[in-house]
């Protein structure tokens, strides 16, 4: 069940690209098809294949040490705007979806906050009085409360497997849309596969958008909704069916 709030908040095609283990602003084949967005799982399939990246990016805790986020780009949203297509095989990527993942598994959004999109590159990009109002009241707190709704889903002990990137469907939003005074890289429907007691799960990521070169999400469970509450982007058993494409 799709659940919205208030405030809602083209193009080009590059490849489409599956990650392997963690690899819009304001506004495939396979197995079973995908339930609506909720806070339960549902089914789905893949819709892309690619390599794994060298070395897992996940962090991981220790009897000594707790777990941390990795780093994305820091500082990078200070800096201007470019129209560099984000790749899905850099370290920036996996970090963040690692620590994405991270989020999740803890309960604790602040994990994410690394590879959520930066206060900094959000005040450039809206063209509205309160940008940094708007990213904290609206933006974060929606995350945090997708991250909880998504921590309940997984069970403890869950891996991350991979994140496909549906980024054939990527679009340029250009400026004057959707509020905005910059463009940016968007796709929608990115899809968290994780193993859980022997079985691939998954759910979405509602909005990816670029910031020089590098995705971060923007909306996690649901770009709108009417009631405050978390929302879990269409879970399902298997990897899921990525998109649809559209939206800013």
């Amino acid at each position: 069940m799709r659940l919205s709030r208030q405030l809602a908040l083209a193009a080009a095609a590059p490849l489409a690209a599956t990650v392997l283990l963690a690899g819009c602003a304001g506004g495939s084949p396979g197995q079973p098809a995908p339930a609506a967005k909720a806070s339960a799982a549902g089914t789905g399939s893949p819709s892309a294949t690619s390599p794994s990246p060298g070395a897992s990016a996940a962090p991981r805790a220790t009897a000594s040490t707790s777990p941390s986020s990795l780093p994305v780009a820091p500082g990078a949203g200070v800096l201007p705007q470019t129209r560099a297509f984000p790749g899905t095989g850099t370290t920036a990527f996996r970090n963040a979806m690692a620590d994405l993942w991270l989020a999740v598994a803890t309960g604790k959004p602040r994990f994410g906050l690394p590879g959520f999109f930066p206060v900094a590159a959000y005040k450039q990009v809206k063209a509205e009085p309160y940008p940094v109002s708007d990213w904290q009241d609206r933006l974060w707190y929606d995350f945090a409360l997708d991250v909880r709704a998504a921590h309940g889903l997984v069970a403890p002990g869950a891996r991350l497997v991979r994140v496909i990137v549906p980024t054939e469907e990527a679009a340029w939003v250009y400026s004057g849309a959707c509020y905005n005074s910059v463009g940016y890289w968007h796709v929608g429907g990115a899809r968290v596969v994780y193993l859980e007691h022997g079985q691939d799960r998954s759910f979405g990521i509602a909005s990816l958008i670029s910031w020089r070169g590098v995705w971060y999400v923007i909306h996690f469970g649901e770009v709108l909704r009417p009631v405050v509450t978390g929302v879990v982007d269409q879970p399902a058993v298997g990897p899921g069916i990525p998109g649809p494409p559209g939206g800013c």
